[in-house]
């Protein structure tokens, strides 16, 4: 069985800064990492590898610098990586993103997709689901621990607000993972020796069979109007008090100012 893991090279956020002039985000000099909760789902994929002999194959959609996050993947236990890399799929929306890693897995026929969450990017949480509708089949999203895995199904705990649900599910299935599933772990000597010798395999708008229409900007039936850091507000005030009078004092003050 093929496990697919999709994820993202972001720049690191806690060196993200935003050009004034034109309100996006400045990238250059700033050091990309991969998303955060795509490790989570990298480790889990590496681990059903372990227990079963499955194939991982990590995939990602950017420009070819992306390529030192498959690297890092490999180094973590991934056995192939693929780039998806075209100038067409610039300017991608969540749905666009969607799309093309869709009609990439088509062509990598996998039983199991795993996708982080979210990237700390963006923080939508859209792209896993709506790669699932894409490819129609079933989804499980913010699953915290894997209870069972057959040829046919899996069974996982899906976080809730309270608590978890069981949900069991036949493969193929995508699932979207949080923190809690796992430790990711570091790589090792060995891993950073394949990672360096690894191919990766870059696929372009043709070789997955897509739609030019449907991708990019072109693509994108959203897109974003600009981004901007909110102005700082120097006044504080400190409420002091018993909890009530803290309470009255905070009504008073955001009624004196039009806030209730």
């Amino acid at each position: 069985m093929n496990i697919i893991v999709c994820i993202k090279q972001v720049p690191d956020t806690a060196e993200i800064r935003i050009n004034p002039e034109t309100n996006t985000l400045m990238r250059e000099g700033v050091p990309s990492i991969i998303n955060p909760f795509d490790m989570h789902a990298l480790e889990a994929a590496v681990q059903i590898k372990e227990q079963t002999g499955a194939r991982v194959i990590v995939l990602t959609m950017g420009p070819p610098q992306a390529e030192a996050s498959l690297r890092e993947a490999i180094s973590l236990g991934a056995d192939e990586a693929v780039l998806l890399s075209d100038r067409l799929f610039a300017g991608s929306d969540t749905w666009a993103t969607s799309y093309t890693l869709a009609k990439a897995i088509e062509k990598l026929d996998a039983g199991i997709i795993f996708c982080g969450k979210q990237a700390i990017d963006g923080d939508t949480a859209q792209v896993g689901p709506e790669t699932a509708e894409f490819l129609n089949i079933p989804h499980i999203s913010y699953v915290k621990k894997i209870e069972e895995i057959t040829e046919s199904s899996i069974t996982v705990q899906r976080m809730m607000d309270e608590g978890y649900d069981v949900v069991e599910s036949p493969l193929p299935v995508l699932l979207t993972v949080v923190r809690e599933l796992n430790d990711p772990r570091i790589p090792s000597l060995k891993g950073k020796m394949a990672a360096k010798k690894a191919e990766i395999r870059t696929m372009n708008a043709a070789d997955i069979g897509a739609d030019e229409n449907s991708l990019g900007l072109k693509g994108s039936p959203t897109q974003v109007k600009n981004i901007f850091a909110p102005e700082m507000n120097a006044e504080r005030m400190m409420i002091e008090g018993s909890p009530e009078e803290q309470v009255n004092k905070l009504i008073e003050e955001l009624k004196k100012n039009k806030c209730l």
